[in-house]
């Protein structure tokens, strides 16, 4: 594929919309029906934290991915999987009783999602010029986290209104697996593929040790380790609602639609600055407001009214974190083996969005709302000093013979067969 011919980058958010739905659907609707039947928000906690366990660990599964079919191939199989396991995510009484088979279904879909997800963030690196990296983030991130507005404000007025929740998630069930058609006007570059197993995992094991000792490629894995940007409270907010005497509308409409096109404009506003600026430098910066939004609405009233301003700040803020993040990734990580590099730092930053929810939820039954949002700007703020310490030192140690950037023309040629 030459320069000028590539996918403009609104592509990526139809392409990425069942991963956000996916999301949405449990973190929204199924977290308020869950309170609604008198399940406790710590128990809600631990089950969205599950969720998360799949995209900590997908990494270990996107060679499959980067080695065999196609990215289209790969997307239709997620998208099928991901629409079945949405439905079967209704198919059980939302009671403390069903956790545990709720939990496991949860996880089965995130899994299935996460092939929607790789098969994306294939074609997104491989295809996006270095210009557009943050535009590309932006719109990809737009596309989560709409879907997950989707997803959830969409589900739960369905659940309102339907008489059955299984409705509901028939009905998202079906629009994900419509989203199996938007390959189909994406252009997909030509990929070197490696003959067999074994020569598939020394390309990507080499790709990936190219990566780590690449200066920006060692300074983006330390960075999705910490809690900067996580917006874990997002995730708790239907089940916290109540705190604040919010009404099923006002959830609906913060968590949900609303709230999904508000992360959406943030995200594509946070990948045109990352276009402009330092994407490292945005990304932290993105963290600092986030941490301040929750503190902010820790010392605000707990009112109905409240709650829907300061959920729908962090909800900017939090899409200004995700393209922040995105764009930096796309930038470090070069090509090669597109899949298993970015859903290795996909993994990683999911792993303090799963420990911050579950320290959210114990902060929560602890210290109550306020108590939770103070934890997590605190701990927030404490993974932005040690960033800053990180980046002080590694300056000082970083032996002048490594690379500073990715440079996939290092790479060593394999036997490969053009895709």
């Amino acid at each position: 594929m030459t320069p000028d011919r590539h996918s403009h980058p609104s592509a990526y958010m139809f392409l990425v919309a069942p991963f956000g739905v996916v999301s949405g659907y449990l973190t929204v609707t199924l977290a308020f029906l869950l309170t609604k039947n008198h399940v406790g928000v710590e128990a809600i906690a631990a089950l969205i934290a599950a969720s998360f366990v799949p995209n900590v660990w997908k990494f270990l599964w996107a060679p499959v991915v980067d080695t065999t079919l196609t990215s289209r191939a790969w997307y239709l199989i997620g998208a099928v999987l991901t629409s079945v396991g949405i439905f079967a995510m209704t198919a059980l009484p939302l009671t403390l009783a069903s956790l545990p088979m709720l939990t496991v279904i949860v996880v089965l879909a995130s899994t299935a999602s996460t092939l929607v997800g790789m098969a994306t963030d294939s074609l997104m690196a491989r295809a996006t010029p270095e210009a557009e990296k943050g535009r590309a983030g932006g719109w990809f991130q737009a596309g989560n986290l709409g879907g997950g507005g989707i997803g959830g404000g969409l589900g739960l007025v369905l659940a309102q209104r339907l008489a059955a929740p299984w409705m509901a998630g028939a009905l998202l069930a079906v629009l994900c697996a419509l989203c199996a058609i938007a390959p189909l006007f994406v252009l997909e570059p030509p990929r070197v593929r490696p003959h067999g197993v074994v020569e598939g995992l020394k390309f990507v094991g080499k790709d990936i040790w190219q990566l780590a000792r690449a200066r920006m490629g060692f300074v983006a894995l330390f960075l999705c380790f910490l809690p900067i940007g996580s917006g874990a409270a997002s995730g708790l907010w239907s089940a916290v609602a109540g705190d604040w005497h919010a009404s099923a509308n006002a959830v609906a409409l913060v968590t949900g639609v609303v709230g999904g096109i508000v992360m959406a404009v943030g995200s594509l506003a946070g990948g045109w600055v990352c276009d402009r600026m330092n994407r490292k430098t945005a990304y932290v910066a993105y963290g600092i407001l986030q941490a301040a939004c929750a503190v902010l609405m820790a010392l605000s009233p707990h009112t109905e009214r409240m709650y829907i301003v300061w959920t729908t700040v962090y909800a900017f803020i939090t899409g200004l974190t995700y393209a922040g993040f995105t764009a930096f990734v796309l930038e470090a990580m070069g090509v090669g083996a597109a899949a298993t590099k970015y859903n290795l730092f996909a993994s990683l930053s999911n792993f303090p969005i799963m420990y911050m929810t579950t320290l959210d939820g114990h902060a929560h039954t602890k210290w109550g709302a306020s108590g939770m949002l103070y934890t997590e700007a605190a701990v927030g703020l404490a993974g932005l000093v040690a960033f800053l310490l990180f980046m002080a030192a590694i300056k000082a140690w970083w032996p002048a013979t490594w690379s500073q950037h990715v440079g996939d023309s290092a790479l060593e040629p394999v036997p490969a067969a053009i895709e």
